[in-house]
């Protein structure tokens, strides 16, 4: 039999081994107080960093032309169709997948390839400014007056890592949070790094990596606290991972337990 020393030593083995496998409230708890020296407290307005996205290679135009009879029959519902096109889809992200095959894609060179009006240069435009040039190049080929809608074909973003839901998610929204995409997304796990948050952003000249803390107010204020079109998420586990500690304290406890107990019999065959 082992000793009785020999069990307080395994008992504050476990208890300590617990202590340290389970990941403190502080390490996955959103929006805590701001580290930056400028605490924010609830209730207060934070202002937006909003910057006007400019497209790039591979985003998705939804190009609509009205003419005014059209406007005039159908008043203000622009595509009369779009009622029955969109039943039976769920969250946005279905109807993604149509603007997808409908929609018109930027090529390599900036470029948008419509019917009849061919190529017009749109890469590193605003929405706006793409509308307003694609109006210019409209006006050569129809002396009527028309209505022109330009908008992305949704915010595409994948998540990569210790998300529920790892994947590619496209959202019809014109303006997306990076909360209301990793809800998308199911959440992160208990044991993702939420203060390290890599982010991976396309810009016209190439791509840059982003590190992002979670857990910080100040994001709010941030630039990345909007989703941009192709954006990538990746969270690594905690270093916790590593000793195989489960999500919570019962968790932790359990696999300690188990183990222990493996130890303690294989030992026990040992001595005896």
């Amino acid at each position: 039999m082992l000793s009785f020393n020999f069990v307080h030593v395994l008992t504050g083995i476990l208890v300590v081994g617990t202590c340290v496998s389970c990941v403190s409230n502080e390490r996955i708890t959103y929006f805590q107080q701001s580290t930056d020296g400028t605490p924010i407290e609830f209730g207060e307005l934070i202002p937006y960093e909003l910057t006007d996205y400019r497209l790039q290679y591979n985003d998705i135009l939804d190009v609509s032309v009205t003419t005014m009879d059209q406007l005039l029959e159908n008043g203000f519902n622009l595509d009369p169709n779009m009622g029955s096109r969109a039943g039976g889809m769920m969250g946005g992200m279905i109807q993604g997948d149509i603007n997808y095959i409908s929609g018109y894609r930027i090529d390599k060179d900036g470029s948008v390839d419509l019917p009849i009006l061919g190529k017009i240069q749109v890469g590193g435009s605003t929405v706006v400014e793409a509308k307003k040039a694609i109006e210019v190049e409209l006006k050569k080929y129809v002396t009527t007056e028309v209505f022109v809608r330009v908008r992305l074909g949704g915010i595409r973003f994948s998540t990569l890592g210790e998300f529920r839901r790892s994947g590619k998610f496209v959202m019809m929204e014109e303006r997306l949070t990076i909360f209301e995409a990793i809800a998308a997304a199911g959440d992160l796990t208990t044991i993702a790094n939420r203060d390290q948050l890599v982010l991976i952003r396309q810009y016209p000249d190439g791509s840059r990596m982003h590190q992002i803390n979670l857990n910080d107010r100040s994001i709010i204020k941030s630039p990345f606290y909007f989703v941009q079109p192709n954006d990538l998420y990746y969270a690594e586990p905690m270093k916790v991972r590593e000793i195989g500690a489960g999500e919570n304290a019962s968790q932790s406890l359990s696999l300690l337990i188990s183990s222990v107990s493996a130890f303690v019999l294989i030992l026990n065959l040992i001595v005896r």
